[in-house]
Order: structure tokens, then C-alpha cells, then sequence
């Protein structure tokens, strides 16, 4: 599959994207946002996932201001996760949502594209969606087991195009007082879904990963297929 190259809007340089492309077009984009380890091996099969649904994918390499090319194996020991999560803490998080908003704007006007784009992050990569859906103007949002969304609640009204949370019950990084307040403080608001999966750990959607449980990712990417296939096409 292509790699591409996309310009960051601050003047700063430029940052690649593995792209994943359906059999047929014209087709909507998701915009792919990588968990903590990279655009590893995890991403790009779950970016080639999303173009057999028969969408554009286009996973951004949000590391990049740091150190180009990250592709960490969670489950290769403890040095990856170390690396891991000094990267995660050395990101400029809203640099980050610039560099999605550059991305979500190439992504309109791809070769094959007609224009619709939506969000769809893992983990981190769950977080910065929901900062996404605030700050950008992607025409959906998805995040699955998003970390710190409770100190996010604040940026709620501006959300304005559709986002689904998928919340882990057993989450670890997100324990049940997140939970509730995330519960409590998007409850009503018209744009947003969020599902508690019972009994399921961070990372239940990564397939083959310590954590994956089949049903509950099932219907959590029932519920993701659903959204962009109403809302992209």
C-alpha cells in the first residue's frame, strides 16, 4: 500500500501517512490515529479493515515531531512500552489535532475521494479523536478506549458532527469514576453515543492482542461501520 507525504499547516516540515485504498471509489476517508506504539502493524491492518469496508484509509504519523517512522510491538517487552510512553508524553497533543486537521483536509480532496471524511482513533489515538471531533471539522468521529477523555468535558459544546466512545469496563486507564464523569458529562448531548462493553480491558478491539475479545469488538465495530457508512457514503 502507498505512503504518502502531508504537510504540516504549521511550516514545520512534513509527515507520512500509510494509506489503505478500497476496490471501489469515489469512497469517504477515515482518518486512522494510531495508539501509543505508532503506525505499527496494529494500524495498518486495522487501516486495511477499514478500506475492505470500502473506505479511503489514511493513518498519520503523529510521532513525527519527535522521530519519524515509529512502528513499536506491544507485545515485544517492556523496552517498546517504555518508548511508547515517553513518546506519548513528549507529544505536543495539540500540535497533534493540527496535523489530523492537515490530514482530514488532504484526505478531501484524495484521488477517489468524494470529500467526506471521519476520525477514528485507538487508545491515544481514541483521545485525540475526541479532540478532533472539538477542534476539526471531520464529519465523524470514532474512539475506541479513549485515555483522559474525563479532563477533556470542558471542549463538549463544541463538538457538532457525530462521535461514538467506546468505553472498556475494566479499563485500567480508565477507571470507573472516569468513567462516570465521561457518562455524566456528555449525557444528553445530541451528537455524541458512548457504550460501556462489559467486562473488557483497554485494547479489547486490537485484534490478537492480550486484551482482544471478539464479541464485544464486534459490536463495537458494528456500531463504527454503521456511523461511516451513514455518514460517509
Amino acid at each position: 500500500m502507498p505512503e504518502i507525504d502531508i504537510a504540516a499547516t504549521d511550516g514545520s516540515g512534513s509527515f507520512g501517512a500509510y494509506v489503505a485504498l478500497p476496490k471501489q471509489t469515489p469512497a469517504g476517508a477515515v482518518v486512522m490515529i494510531q495508539e501509543i506504539f505508532g503506525v505499527n502493524a496494529t494500524m495498518r491492518q486495522l487501516s486495511d479493515w477499514v478500506a475492505e469496508m470500502g473506505f479511503i484509509a489514511v493513518s498519520p504519523d503523529l510521532f513525527w515531531r519527535q522521530e519519524k517512522g515509529v512502528q513499536l510491538d506491544p507485545d515485544a517487552g517492556q523496552a517498546q512500552w517504555d518508548k511508547a510512553f515517553a513518546l506519548m508524553n513528549g507529544m505536543d497533543q495539540g500540535k497533534a489535532v493540527e496535523d489530523l486537521q492537515a490530514t482530514i483536509a488532504h484526505a478531501r480532496k484524495m484521488q477517489g475521494a468524494n470529500g467526506k471524511v471521519a476520525t477514528m482513533g485507538f487508545c491515544l489515538g481514541g483521545r485525540l479523536a475526541y479532540m478532533a471531533a472539538a477542534r476539526t471539522d471531520a464529519d465523524a468521529n470514532i474512539s475506541y478506549y479513549g485515555v483522559g477523555i474525563e479532563g477533556l468535558l470542558g471542549e463538549a459544546g463544541a463538538i457538532k458532527a457525530p462521535l461514538i466512545l467506546h468505553i472498556a469496563e475494566k479499563d485500567k486507564f480508565v477507571p470507573p469514576e472516569a468513567q462516570a464523569k465521561i457518562l455524566e458529562g456528555l449525557k444528553g448531548h445530541k451528537q455524541v453515543s458512548a457504550y460501556v462493553y462489559p467486562g473488557v480491558d483497554h485494547a479489547f478491539a486490537r485484534m490478537g492482542g492480550h486484551a482482544w475479545d471478539a464479541r464485544a469488538a464486534t459490536i463495537a465495530n458494528g456500531r463504527s461501520a454503521e456511523l461511516l457508512a451513514r455518514v460517509l457514503g
